[in-house]
Protein backbone atom coordinates (compact mmCIF):
# COMPACT_ATOMS: atom_id res chain seq x y z
CA UNK A 1 0.00 0.00 0.00
CA UNK A 2 2.94 2.36 0.75
CA UNK A 3 5.43 3.61 -1.83
CA UNK A 4 8.33 3.76 0.64
CA UNK A 5 9.46 1.23 3.21
CA UNK A 6 9.12 2.17 6.88
CA UNK A 7 12.38 3.45 8.36
CA UNK A 8 14.10 1.52 11.11
CA UNK A 9 12.65 2.22 14.53
CA UNK A 10 14.68 3.86 17.25
CA UNK A 11 18.12 5.42 16.90
CA UNK A 12 21.66 4.14 16.96
CA UNK A 13 23.80 4.73 20.01
CA UNK A 14 26.10 6.82 17.83
CA UNK A 15 23.26 9.24 17.11
CA UNK A 16 22.30 9.55 20.76
CA UNK A 17 25.95 10.12 21.68
CA UNK A 18 26.19 12.84 19.02
CA UNK A 19 23.12 14.58 20.46
CA UNK A 20 24.70 14.62 23.91
CA UNK A 21 28.03 15.87 22.56
CA UNK A 22 26.28 18.68 20.67
CA UNK A 23 24.38 19.67 23.80
CA UNK A 24 27.46 19.51 26.02
CA UNK A 25 29.38 21.79 23.70
CA UNK A 26 26.64 24.38 24.07
CA UNK A 27 26.47 23.76 27.82
CA UNK A 28 30.16 24.63 28.16
CA UNK A 29 29.51 27.95 26.44
CA UNK A 30 26.54 28.63 28.74
CA UNK A 31 28.47 27.52 31.84
CA UNK A 32 26.09 24.74 32.87
CA UNK A 33 27.20 21.80 34.97
CA UNK A 34 24.16 19.81 33.85
CA UNK A 35 20.67 20.04 32.43
CA UNK A 36 17.68 18.67 34.34
CA UNK A 37 15.07 17.41 31.86
CA UNK A 38 11.58 16.28 32.84
CA UNK A 39 9.35 16.07 29.76
CA UNK A 40 8.80 13.12 27.44
CA UNK A 41 10.30 14.67 24.27
CA UNK A 42 13.40 15.87 26.13
CA UNK A 43 14.01 12.58 27.96
CA UNK A 44 13.48 10.66 24.72
CA UNK A 45 15.77 12.99 22.74
CA UNK A 46 18.84 12.05 24.77
CA UNK A 47 17.96 8.52 25.90
CA UNK A 48 15.86 6.98 23.13
CA UNK A 49 13.32 5.95 25.80
CA UNK A 50 9.93 5.68 24.05
CA UNK A 51 6.86 4.61 25.99
CA UNK A 52 3.16 5.43 26.09
CA UNK A 53 3.32 5.51 29.88
CA UNK A 54 3.85 9.28 29.87
CA UNK A 55 0.08 9.57 29.46
CA UNK A 56 -0.07 8.87 33.19
CA UNK A 57 0.60 12.17 35.00
CA UNK A 58 1.12 10.61 38.43
CA UNK A 59 4.86 9.97 38.37
CA UNK A 60 7.69 12.43 37.66
CA UNK A 61 10.66 11.38 35.49
CA UNK A 62 14.09 12.99 35.50
CA UNK A 63 17.08 12.88 33.18
CA UNK A 64 20.35 14.64 33.97
CA UNK A 65 22.62 15.54 31.06
CA UNK A 66 26.00 16.33 32.66
CA UNK A 67 28.67 18.59 31.22
CA UNK A 68 30.71 15.50 30.39
CA UNK A 69 29.78 11.84 30.07
CA UNK A 70 26.51 9.98 29.63
CA UNK A 71 23.10 11.05 30.94
CA UNK A 72 21.83 9.84 34.31
CA UNK A 73 18.23 8.63 34.59
CA UNK A 74 16.38 9.16 37.87
CA UNK A 75 13.08 7.44 37.25
CA UNK A 76 10.25 5.50 38.90
CA UNK A 77 11.04 1.81 39.32
CA UNK A 78 8.21 0.90 36.92
CA UNK A 79 10.35 2.30 34.09
CA UNK A 80 13.69 0.68 34.89
CA UNK A 81 13.26 -2.37 32.64
CA UNK A 82 12.44 -0.12 29.68
CA UNK A 83 15.28 2.31 30.35
CA UNK A 84 17.73 -0.59 30.49
CA UNK A 85 16.94 -1.20 26.81
CA UNK A 86 18.47 2.19 25.97
CA UNK A 87 22.12 3.23 26.02
CA UNK A 88 21.73 4.73 29.52
CA UNK A 89 23.51 2.65 32.16
CA UNK A 90 23.32 4.93 35.24
CA UNK A 91 19.69 4.40 36.24
CA UNK A 92 18.55 5.35 39.73
CA UNK A 93 15.01 4.53 40.78
CA UNK A 94 12.46 4.72 43.56
CA UNK A 95 9.03 3.20 44.09
CA UNK A 96 6.59 5.86 42.89
CA UNK A 97 4.17 7.39 43.68
CA UNK A 98 5.46 8.67 47.00
CA UNK A 99 4.00 12.18 47.38
CA UNK A 100 6.14 12.99 50.43
CA UNK A 101 9.36 12.39 48.49
CA UNK A 102 8.68 11.45 44.87
CA UNK A 103 12.28 11.05 43.78
CA UNK A 104 13.42 14.45 45.02
CA UNK A 105 16.03 13.24 47.53
CA UNK A 106 17.34 10.76 44.95
CA UNK A 107 17.53 13.50 42.34
CA UNK A 108 19.24 15.85 44.80
CA UNK A 109 21.89 13.24 45.57
CA UNK A 110 22.46 12.62 41.86
CA UNK A 111 23.00 16.34 41.23
CA UNK A 112 25.29 16.67 44.23
CA UNK A 113 27.37 13.79 42.88
CA UNK A 114 28.10 15.56 39.61
CA UNK A 115 31.37 17.46 39.18
CA UNK A 116 30.90 21.15 40.01
CA UNK A 117 32.55 23.64 37.71
CA UNK A 118 30.10 26.50 37.35
CA UNK A 119 27.50 25.83 40.07
CA UNK A 120 24.68 26.19 37.52
CA UNK A 121 22.04 23.64 36.50
CA UNK A 122 19.84 24.24 33.46
CA UNK A 123 16.11 23.53 33.63
CA UNK A 124 13.37 24.23 31.11
CA UNK A 125 11.82 27.27 32.76
CA UNK A 126 11.22 29.62 29.84
CA UNK A 127 9.68 29.96 26.41
CA UNK A 128 7.63 27.03 25.04
CA UNK A 129 8.51 24.79 27.97
CA UNK A 130 7.07 23.19 31.06
CA UNK A 131 8.65 21.68 34.13
CA UNK A 132 6.90 18.33 34.46
CA UNK A 133 7.09 17.98 38.23
CA UNK A 134 5.21 19.56 41.13
CA UNK A 135 6.26 23.17 41.63
CA UNK A 136 6.58 22.56 45.35
CA UNK A 137 8.97 19.67 44.68
CA UNK A 138 11.10 21.92 42.48
CA UNK A 139 11.28 24.43 45.34
CA UNK A 140 12.34 21.63 47.69
CA UNK A 141 15.01 20.56 45.24
CA UNK A 142 16.34 24.10 44.99
CA UNK A 143 16.35 24.51 48.77
CA UNK A 144 18.25 21.27 49.27
CA UNK A 145 21.09 22.14 46.90
CA UNK A 146 23.38 24.71 48.46
CA UNK A 147 25.66 26.61 46.12
CA UNK A 148 23.68 25.52 43.05
CA UNK A 149 21.78 27.97 40.87
CA UNK A 150 19.01 26.82 38.53
CA UNK A 151 18.89 28.75 35.26
CA UNK A 152 16.69 28.53 32.19
CA UNK A 153 17.84 26.24 29.37
CA UNK A 154 14.56 26.15 27.45
CA UNK A 155 15.86 28.02 24.43
CA UNK A 156 18.93 25.78 24.24
CA UNK A 157 16.68 22.72 24.10
CA UNK A 158 14.44 24.32 21.46
CA UNK A 159 17.45 25.10 19.29
CA UNK A 160 18.97 21.63 19.69
CA UNK A 161 15.75 19.83 18.79
CA UNK A 162 14.88 22.12 15.88
CA UNK A 163 17.65 20.72 13.63
CA UNK A 164 16.82 17.11 12.78
CA UNK A 165 19.15 14.26 11.89
CA UNK A 166 18.72 12.23 8.72
CA UNK A 167 17.12 9.44 10.79
CA UNK A 168 14.59 11.85 12.33
CA UNK A 169 13.73 13.31 8.93
CA UNK A 170 13.20 9.81 7.53
CA UNK A 171 10.56 9.09 10.17
CA UNK A 172 8.76 12.37 9.48
CA UNK A 173 8.95 11.82 5.71
CA UNK A 174 7.43 8.36 6.14
CA UNK A 175 4.48 9.47 8.26
CA UNK A 176 3.91 12.39 5.86
CA UNK A 177 3.72 9.83 3.05
CA UNK A 178 1.14 7.77 4.94
CA UNK A 179 -1.03 10.80 5.69
CA UNK A 180 -0.69 12.17 2.14
CA UNK A 181 -1.86 8.88 0.64
CA UNK A 182 -4.74 8.70 3.10
CA UNK A 183 -5.82 12.26 2.23
CA UNK A 184 -5.58 11.51 -1.50
CA UNK A 185 -7.74 8.39 -1.17
CA UNK A 186 -10.37 10.06 0.99
CA UNK A 187 -12.58 11.72 -1.70
CA UNK A 188 -13.42 8.31 -3.16
CA UNK A 189 -14.54 6.98 0.22
CA UNK A 190 -16.73 9.76 1.64
CA UNK A 191 -19.94 11.48 0.54
CA UNK A 192 -22.55 14.06 1.39
CA UNK A 193 -24.74 12.95 4.24
CA UNK A 194 -21.90 11.75 6.45
CA UNK A 195 -20.95 13.58 9.61
CA UNK A 196 -17.53 15.08 10.30
CA UNK A 197 -17.09 12.52 13.06
CA UNK A 198 -17.85 9.59 10.76
CA UNK A 199 -15.40 10.83 8.12
CA UNK A 200 -12.58 11.30 10.60
CA UNK A 201 -13.23 7.86 12.08
CA UNK A 202 -12.77 6.39 8.60
CA UNK A 203 -9.55 8.29 8.08
CA UNK A 204 -8.12 7.30 11.44
CA UNK A 205 -8.72 3.64 10.64
CA UNK A 206 -7.19 4.09 7.19
CA UNK A 207 -4.05 5.68 8.67
CA UNK A 208 -3.58 2.76 11.05
CA UNK A 209 -4.04 0.27 8.22
CA UNK A 210 -1.39 2.10 6.20
CA UNK A 211 1.16 1.69 9.00
CA UNK A 212 0.79 4.70 11.29
CA UNK A 213 1.30 4.06 15.00
CA UNK A 214 -1.36 6.48 16.20
CA UNK A 215 -3.30 9.57 15.23
CA UNK A 216 -3.55 11.57 18.45
CA UNK A 217 -4.54 14.74 16.61
CA UNK A 218 -7.19 14.80 13.89
CA UNK A 219 -9.63 17.69 13.73
CA UNK A 220 -12.13 19.05 11.26
CA UNK A 221 -14.47 21.95 10.56
CA UNK A 222 -17.02 22.59 7.85
CA UNK A 223 -19.61 24.98 6.54
CA UNK A 224 -21.02 26.56 3.37
CA UNK A 225 -18.01 27.81 1.31
CA UNK A 226 -15.69 27.70 4.35
CA UNK A 227 -15.45 27.24 8.10
CA UNK A 228 -15.20 29.39 11.22
CA UNK A 229 -12.52 27.61 13.26
CA UNK A 230 -9.78 25.01 12.83
CA UNK A 231 -9.32 23.41 16.26
CA UNK A 232 -12.68 22.33 17.70
CA UNK A 233 -14.00 19.44 15.57
CA UNK A 234 -14.92 16.86 14.63
CA UNK A 235 -18.57 17.55 15.32
CA UNK A 236 -21.73 15.65 14.45
CA UNK A 237 -22.48 18.16 11.69
CA UNK A 238 -23.64 16.41 8.50
CA UNK A 239 -21.93 17.48 5.27
CA UNK A 240 -24.25 19.05 2.69
CA UNK A 241 -24.01 20.23 -0.91
CA UNK A 242 -21.84 23.35 -1.13
CA UNK A 243 -19.95 22.71 2.12
CA UNK A 244 -16.18 22.99 2.44
CA UNK A 245 -14.48 20.79 5.03
CA UNK A 246 -10.95 20.99 6.40
CA UNK A 247 -9.22 18.00 8.00
CA UNK A 248 -5.96 18.54 9.90
CA UNK A 249 -3.99 15.59 11.22
CA UNK A 250 -1.01 15.03 13.46
CA UNK A 251 -0.23 11.35 12.91
CA UNK A 252 2.68 9.46 14.51
CA UNK A 253 5.31 7.00 13.39
CA UNK A 254 7.95 5.92 15.93
CA UNK A 255 7.41 9.02 18.04
CA UNK A 256 7.52 11.58 15.18
CA UNK A 257 4.63 13.63 13.82
CA UNK A 258 3.36 14.89 10.53
CA UNK A 259 1.08 17.93 10.73
CA UNK A 260 -0.79 19.13 7.66
CA UNK A 261 -4.33 19.60 6.40
CA UNK A 262 -6.48 19.21 3.32
CA UNK A 263 -9.69 20.90 2.16
CA UNK A 264 -12.61 19.29 0.33
CA UNK A 265 -15.78 20.69 -1.24
CA UNK A 266 -18.93 18.58 -1.19
CA UNK A 267 -21.14 18.31 -4.25
CA UNK A 268 -19.78 21.46 -5.87
CA UNK A 269 -17.39 24.32 -5.07
CA UNK A 270 -18.55 27.89 -5.33
CA UNK A 271 -16.46 30.54 -7.06
CA UNK A 272 -15.73 32.23 -3.72
CA UNK A 273 -14.48 28.95 -2.21
CA UNK A 274 -12.33 28.25 -5.26
CA UNK A 275 -10.77 31.71 -5.11
CA UNK A 276 -10.00 31.38 -1.40
CA UNK A 277 -8.44 27.96 -1.96
CA UNK A 278 -6.37 29.28 -4.87
CA UNK A 279 -5.12 32.15 -2.70
CA UNK A 280 -3.89 29.97 0.18
CA UNK A 281 -2.40 27.50 -2.31
CA UNK A 282 -0.38 30.25 -4.03
CA UNK A 283 0.58 31.60 -0.61
CA UNK A 284 2.02 28.19 0.27
CA UNK A 285 3.98 28.22 -2.99
CA UNK A 286 5.43 31.61 -2.00
CA UNK A 287 6.49 30.26 1.38
CA UNK A 288 8.07 27.22 -0.25
CA UNK A 289 10.05 29.42 -2.67
CA UNK A 290 11.29 31.62 0.18
CA UNK A 291 12.36 28.71 2.41
CA UNK A 292 16.14 28.35 2.28
CA UNK A 293 19.10 28.47 4.69
CA UNK A 294 19.71 31.99 5.93
CA UNK A 295 16.16 33.15 5.34
CA UNK A 296 14.19 33.81 8.50
CA UNK A 297 10.83 32.65 9.72
CA UNK A 298 9.68 36.23 9.23
CA UNK A 299 10.77 36.16 5.58
CA UNK A 300 8.50 33.16 5.04
CA UNK A 301 5.64 34.84 6.89
CA UNK A 302 5.98 37.96 4.76
CA UNK A 303 6.13 35.98 1.51
CA UNK A 304 2.93 34.15 2.40
CA UNK A 305 1.09 37.12 3.86
CA UNK A 306 1.70 39.28 0.79
CA UNK A 307 -0.22 36.74 -1.34
CA UNK A 308 -3.02 36.50 1.19
CA UNK A 309 -3.30 40.27 1.44
CA UNK A 310 -3.44 40.68 -2.34
CA UNK A 311 -6.07 37.92 -2.43
CA UNK A 312 -8.44 39.83 -0.18
CA UNK A 313 -7.62 38.42 3.24
CA UNK A 314 -9.58 40.22 5.94
CA UNK A 315 -7.25 38.88 8.62
CA UNK A 316 -5.56 35.87 10.19
CA UNK A 317 -6.36 35.19 13.84
CA UNK A 318 -4.34 31.95 14.05
CA UNK A 319 -1.30 33.92 15.26
CA UNK A 320 1.29 32.33 12.99
CA UNK A 321 1.59 30.72 9.57
CA UNK A 322 3.68 27.69 10.42
CA UNK A 323 5.95 26.18 13.05
CA UNK A 324 8.56 23.57 13.80
CA UNK A 325 7.63 19.90 13.73
CA UNK A 326 9.10 16.65 15.02
CA UNK A 327 8.77 14.73 18.26
CA UNK A 328 5.98 17.15 19.15
CA UNK A 329 3.04 18.18 17.00
CA UNK A 330 4.19 21.78 17.15
CA UNK A 331 7.73 22.85 17.96
CA UNK A 332 9.81 26.02 17.90
CA UNK A 333 10.15 28.25 15.91
CA UNK A 334 6.96 30.04 14.86
CA UNK A 335 6.45 31.69 11.47
CA UNK A 336 5.32 35.16 12.52
CA UNK A 337 5.91 38.76 11.54
CA UNK A 338 8.39 39.21 14.38
CA UNK A 339 10.04 35.81 15.12
CA UNK A 340 13.07 36.28 12.82
CA UNK A 341 14.65 32.88 13.51
CA UNK A 342 17.22 32.00 10.81
CA UNK A 343 16.48 28.76 8.98
CA UNK A 344 19.13 26.01 8.98
CA UNK A 345 19.51 22.80 6.99
CA UNK A 346 17.75 20.01 8.87
CA UNK A 347 14.92 22.14 10.23
CA UNK A 348 11.50 20.58 9.63
CA UNK A 349 8.70 23.15 9.56
CA UNK A 350 5.14 23.59 8.44
CA UNK A 351 3.90 26.20 5.99
CA UNK A 352 0.39 27.11 7.13
CA UNK A 353 -1.09 30.18 5.46
CA UNK A 354 -4.68 30.91 6.38
CA UNK A 355 -7.09 33.77 6.00
CA UNK A 356 -10.55 34.95 6.84
CA UNK A 357 -11.94 35.78 3.39
CA UNK A 358 -15.43 36.83 4.53
CA UNK A 359 -17.07 37.26 7.90
CA UNK A 360 -16.89 33.95 9.75
CA UNK A 361 -15.34 32.12 6.78
CA UNK A 362 -11.77 30.81 6.77
CA UNK A 363 -9.54 28.88 4.39
CA UNK A 364 -6.31 27.35 5.72
CA UNK A 365 -3.70 25.24 3.94
CA UNK A 366 -0.69 23.42 5.37
CA UNK A 367 2.31 21.47 4.06
CA UNK A 368 5.39 19.99 5.77
CA UNK A 369 8.89 20.76 4.51
CA UNK A 370 12.53 20.22 5.45
CA UNK A 371 15.17 22.90 4.91
CA UNK A 372 18.06 21.59 2.80
CA UNK A 373 21.40 23.10 1.79
CA UNK A 374 19.88 24.34 -1.46
CA UNK A 375 16.36 25.32 -0.40
CA UNK A 376 13.42 23.28 0.80
CA UNK A 377 11.98 19.83 0.14
CA UNK A 378 8.34 18.89 0.53
CA UNK A 379 7.78 16.03 2.96
CA UNK A 380 4.00 15.97 2.50
CA UNK A 381 2.77 15.31 -1.03
CA UNK A 382 1.61 18.63 -2.47
CA UNK A 383 -2.13 19.16 -2.28
CA UNK A 384 -4.24 19.38 -5.42
CA UNK A 385 -3.87 22.73 -7.20
CA UNK A 386 -7.68 23.06 -7.35
CA UNK A 387 -10.13 22.50 -4.50
CA UNK A 388 -11.06 18.77 -4.61
CA UNK A 389 -14.79 18.08 -4.92
CA UNK A 390 -16.41 15.07 -3.24
CA UNK A 391 -19.23 13.82 -5.44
Amino acid sequence: MNAIAPPERGFTQAELEARCARAQQRMHALELDAMLLTTEPQVRYFSGFLTQFWHSPTRPWFLLVPLDGKPVAVIPSIGVAGMRQTWIDDIRSWSSPQPDDDGISLLRDAIQGLPKRFGRIGATLGVESILRMPALDFRRLQGGLKGVEFVDCARLMLQLCSVKSAAEIAKIRYVCELASDSFNALPGKIRCGQSERDILRQMRIDLLERGADNTPYIVSASGPDGYGDIIMGPSDRVLQQGDVMIIDTGTLYDGYFCDFDRNYAFGHASDVARRAYDTVYRSTDAGLAAARPGATTTDLWQAMWSILEDGGAQGNDVGRMGHGLGAQLTEWPSLTASDRTPLEPGMVITLEPGMEFSTGKMMVHEENIVITESGAELLSKRAAAELPVVS
